[in-house]
Order: C-alpha cells, then sequence, then structure tokens
C-alpha cells in the first residue's frame, strides 16, 4: 500500500528517501526526537523546578518532530526486503509506544500529574533506546534503506544486504537475503 502510493509519486518519494542529501534521511531524522526527548529526561532529573516548563516544551517539540520522523521510516521501511520489514516492524511497535508514552507524559504533566508524566518520559525512554538499537541493526548489519533509493545506486558486483532482494522475484532464480 504505502510503496504503491510511493510509486506513483516519485518526488514525494525521492524526498521521503533522502535522495536530494544523496543519503538516506529517517537516520538524519531521528536526532531531533531523540535528541528533544533525552533532553528533556536530564532536565527532569537535575534541572530542578524552575526547569520543568522547559522539559515539558522539549517533550512536546520531540512528538511533533517525531511524525515527520516516522514518515520517512515507513517510506524506507516499504521499500526494504522482507528480513528488513520484520525487523522494521519491531522498532516501528516499540517507536509507536515510545511516541505513545511520551504523548502521554507530555498530557499528564499538562494536568498536574508530574510524578506519573516523568515516569511515562523514563519507560518512553527505555523503549526508544531498544528500538535505536533495532534501527543500527536495520543499517549497520542488513544494509537497509537499499542505498539506490536515497542515493547513486551500488557500483559494487555484489550488492548489500536487501538490495539483492528489491524487486525481486522468488520464482526467478535470484538469491535474496531473507
Amino acid at each position: 500500500m504505502v510503496a504503491d502510493l510511493l510509486e506513483r509519486r516519485p518526488g514525494l518519494a525521492a524526498l521521503l528517501h533522502g535522495r536530494p542529501l544523496g543519503h538516506a534521511l529517517h537516520p538524519l531524522m531521528t536526532d531531533a526526537p531523540i535528541a528533544l526527548w533525552s533532553s528533556a529526561v536530564v532536565l527532569d532529573l537535575t534541572g530542578g523546578p524552575s526547569a520543568r516548563p522547559h522539559a515539558d516544551r522539549l517533550l512536546g517539540l520531540g512528538v511533533l518532530a517525531a511524525l515527520p520522523t516516522s514518515l520517512t521510516g515507513l517510506a524506507d521501511w516499504s521499500a526494504s526486503g522482507r528480513r528488513t520489514q520484520r525487523v522494521g516492524a519491531a522498532h516501528a511497535v516499540l517507536n509507536s509506544a515510545a511516541l505513545a508514552l511520551y504523548a502521554t507524559s507530555w498530557v499528564l504533566r499538562r494536568r498536574g500529574s508530574r510524578g506519573a508524566g516523568v515516569a511515562a518520559s523514563l519507560a518512553a525512554t527505555g523503549a526508544v533506546g531498544v528500538s535505536g538499537y533495532l534501527g543500527g541493526h536495520m543499517t549497520s548489519r542488513l544494509g537497509a534503506p537499499p542505498r539506490g533509493l536515497s542515493g547513486p545506486p551500488t557500483t559494487r558486483a555484489t550488492p548489500d544486504g536487501d538490495e539483492a532482494e528489491v524487486g525481486a522475484d522468488p520464482g526467478d532464480g535470484a538469491v535474496t537475503t531473507a
């Protein structure tokens, strides 16, 4: 479904994959929400009462920054091979849970339940850590996203990871990594 939509909108697909930058956009974009959320947690734990409004603002900005970041991840996931999609599904579930926890934390804080809000934020930070490990596994071990989507196609005789699988038909005798 996502792959079909991106196929019909090649300009949007190129943007989401990071082609104008020459490399994948999703890993770059993850830095914004992670940095905002990490900064909020540091302020929660060390900043004292005067830092509370700043922590809350950082938390909310992280939630907002996560939305376009997730779109770039979804675009890369849709173009990846089966093996990467399996790991990517777990990565997305953890990120979705973390996003829900961070959003809940923000709401709890706004309603005056600061302790519960900070606890939700700490739980979310743990989920982001595990999810980040899976994201790193996809990029460093599985070769995702396929390099040809975000930059020039590979010039290697044997492509990395899922590059061999993209567009391969299981019945055509092609070797796949799944």
